[in-house]
């Protein structure tokens, strides 16, 4: 059976207005349009629809018991083909998944679901760990929203430039690297660790000390940024990462904080999403609040929180001090 929705929307219209007339003028169209399309859903439903009383129509028993059903659908048929649907986030009831890099999320994972929560109760958060790359959960819409530190190749994966981070070197407080100028050579001599969810002991600082004729010395691994920066806590190993997304992790932990002795490439922060939410309103709501939230993290301190800066005689390097933002 071939329906025509059309039939559903002038049936609408011919049980509230109670005649053809006053339907067809509802809908703009001719009166002899509307007795035709009345004739149709008489077909259809084997029901008279409107029968005539003296001068006047009035609905059978079967149009009252579906004229609330009719006025339902037609109305939901609206909202679901509206491309101009306002976002109600007070009613939103959905749920996202939101897969970041450990230390983004744990820089702004709190802040976040904060916010959403604030915004549209109904709406629940999944912040998921970070497995690596893998656009196919993006595209079987598995995953909402994530992070990565370069572009995507894929068409159909949309990307959003958030912030450049830039990298810095976190060591234990009294780490030897700390007393006297940091040299690219002493940098290099020292025991490093790098972050790799897949355990990789080579990272493209291996390929900038190249450049220069060095080599230095990995000796592990660890699979996620809070776990680097506890073994830089607890041993002389030195972990070179991004400064501002794991700024309040290393302050935690009262680490010092070093520039690097050689210069290294700024760390892109992009946010990807599948190019089917692109008019979602709820998800342009999402990733709205998500690149705000983000980019917090790149805002220069107040003056109010430099005074909170720790001086000379803290953990903090001096050097770094006058750049940490």
């Amino acid at each position: 059976m071939q329906l025509d929705l059309n039939l559903l929307i002038a049936l609408d219209a011919l049980l509230e207005e109670g005649s053809v007339a006053g339907a067809a003028a509802r809908l703009h169209v001719t009166a002899p349009a509307m007795s035709r399309s009345l004739g149709r859903i008489r077909k259809a439903t084997g029901d008279q629809i409107l029968v005539r009383t003296g001068r006047s129509m009035v609905p059978t028993t079967r149009a009252l018991a579906m004229r609330a059903q009719v006025h339902a659908l037609v109305q939901q048929a609206h909202h679901l083909l509206s491309a101009q649907q306002e976002l109600d986030l007070a009613a939103l009831d959905r749920v996202f998944t939101v897969r970041w890099h450990d230390a983004l999320t744990a820089a702004c994972g709190t802040t976040l679901i904060t916010a959403a929560h604030r915004q549209a109760p109904g709406a629940r958060l999944r912040l998921t760990a970070e497995p690596g790359t893998d656009d196919a959960e993006l595209r079987r819409g598995e995953v909402d929203l994530e992070s990565s530190s370069s572009a995507p190749a894929l068409p159909d994966i949309r990307h959003r430039l958030v912030g450049r981070d830039r990298l810095v070197i976190a060591v234990r407080p009294g780490h030897p690297l700390t007393e006297g100028p940091l040299s690219i050579e002493r940098y290099a001599a020292a025991e490093h660790l790098t972050v790799s969810r897949r355990g990789s002991l080579r990272d493209p600082i291996d390929d900038a000390l190249t450049t220069r004729g060095l080599e230095r010395r990995v000796i592990a691994a660890g699979p996620t940024t809070a776990f680097a920066l506890q073994l830089a806590s607890d041993t002389d190993l030195v972990v070179t990462l991004p400064h501002a997304a794991t700024r309040a992790a290393r302050e935690q932990l009262g680490l010092a904080t070093l520039p690097p002795p050689l210069p290294l490439p700024e760390v892109p922060l992009y946010l990807l999403w599948h190019q089917r939410y692109d008019d979602d309103r709820a998800h342009t709501w999402l990733r709205d609040l998500a690149t705000e939230t983000v980019q917090t993290l790149f805002t220069p301190p107040t003056a109010s929180q430099q005074a909170l800066t720790p001086g000379p005689g803290s953990n903090a390097h001096p050097r770094e001090q006058a750049q940490e933002d």
